[in-house]
């Protein structure tokens, strides 16, 4: 960990930088020709009606059979073939959800010495953020964050949590009471489409005395050139499962689908759910974990909060043994996720080369 104890060149704050006034950006944030937005090289994708699935969880609780039983062939289709879905009727309310998103604009807005005073440092990565990675030199994100643990409790340390907005601590803790409960849900969900016992998933992870879970809120400034810049690299997600509260008043989220990108249109009062790589070594590829990045807005700032569902740090992740057959053995090797997430801790966002790396071909 010691290639982690600090960051290779002095933060700069993006919010502060669109803040500035500048026309243009600074060189360390524009991408290669490549890698930009609304280039030829990275289409968005053509049908404009097409959307990441809408799923309604409240159907789970219907005495219809055949409803029920079409849901959750719906959440399977989802992981399998998307890796992205959308829930609503979840059971956490649309109030709560208003709070938790106005409550980090309150504190992304506050001037920029208080917000200083919860800098970090990449060895946790907790606190007020500006990059991923400590690759002296690399291209940017035009983003800034706010990183805290949630779990284990060992873990969380509300002290470091913003005092500022007053009632940012509470929420927090009220926010993410209900989105670990969700995640539970869905894993259990997960956990009976592979044929697997409803708790299969979760003791994978840890158990819940053990499960990982951790919030990251998001700011992406508004940019005077977002076609040069993205808001965040493409990546897979390194953690189990992502529970996704978007600003439904700014896309941004992009997804790769068939070689293209699709921007996702976020519904009302819904969650982004997207899988990550541990739950695709764990179901030995049935279930995929899809690449996604953000761009970013020239006239509007957008926050986002992303809440990681993960599996215990110390636990060696493998593809479960009911999983491997002869007609499909094991397609990963074994890693632990302190292992995994150590690779985007040091090197940032990097489409899907890690857990293609994993891949085992004897």
């Amino acid at each position: 960990m010691n290639c982690l104890q600090s960051w290779p060149e002095p933060i700069v704050r993006v919010q502060s930088l669109a803040e500035s006034g500048i026309r243009t950006i600074p060189e360390r944030y524009i991408k290669p020709i490549s890698d930009r937005p609304f280039t030829n090289d990275t289409p968005l994708l053509t049908n404009k009606h097409e959307n990441i699935p809408l799923i309604d969880l409240q159907h789970l609780l219907s005495n219809d059979r055949t409803l029920r039983s079409q849901t959750l062939s719906s959440i399977s289709k989802a992981c399998r073939e998307w890796g992205f879905f959308q829930v609503v009727n979840h059971g956490i309310s649309p109030e709560l959800m208003r709070s938790a998103l106005e409550v980090w604009r309150d504190f992304f807005n506050l001037p920029l010495e208080l917000k200083q005073e919860y800098a970090n440092e990449p060895r946790t990565y907790e606190g007020y953020g500006s990059r991923l990675g400590v690759e002296k030199g690399a291209v940017l994100d035009w983003s800034d964050y706010f990183f805290l643990h949630y779990l284990p409790t060992s873990l969380r340390k509300e002290s470091k949590w913003p005092a500022l907005p007053p009632s940012l601590r509470e929420l927090v803790a009220e926010f993410g009471a209900e989105v670990v409960k969700l995640g539970g849900r869905l894993l259990k969900i997960l956990s009976t489409n592979l044929g697997l016992e409803e708790d299969y998933l979760l003791n994978a992870f840890g158990g819940d005395e053990n499960v990982g879970a951790c919030l990251r809120a998001n700011i992406y400034p508004k940019c005077p050139q977002p076609d040069l810049t993205l808001g965040l690299s493409p990546h897979s997600d390194p953690g189990g499962m992502a529970i996704l509260l978007p600003d439904t008043n700014v896309n941004g989220l992009q997804v790769r689908r068939n070689g293209n990108w699709l921007t996702v249109k976020p519904v009302p009062n819904a969650f982004i759910i997207n899988l990550g790589d541990q739950i695709q070594v764990l179901s030995n590829g049935i279930y995929k974990s899809a690449e996604h990045r953000v761009i970013v807005n020239s006239a509007k700032d957008r926050v986002s909060l992303s809440f990681f569902y993960n599996p215990k740090g110390d636990l060696l992740i493998e593809p479960l043994k009911q999983l491997v057959t002869k007609e499909r053995p094991a397609q990963y090797k074994p890693m632990t996720f302190n292992e995994y997430r150590l690779y985007i801790r040091t090197k940032g966002p990097n489409g899907k080369e890690q857990v293609e790396s994993l891949k085992s071909y004897t």
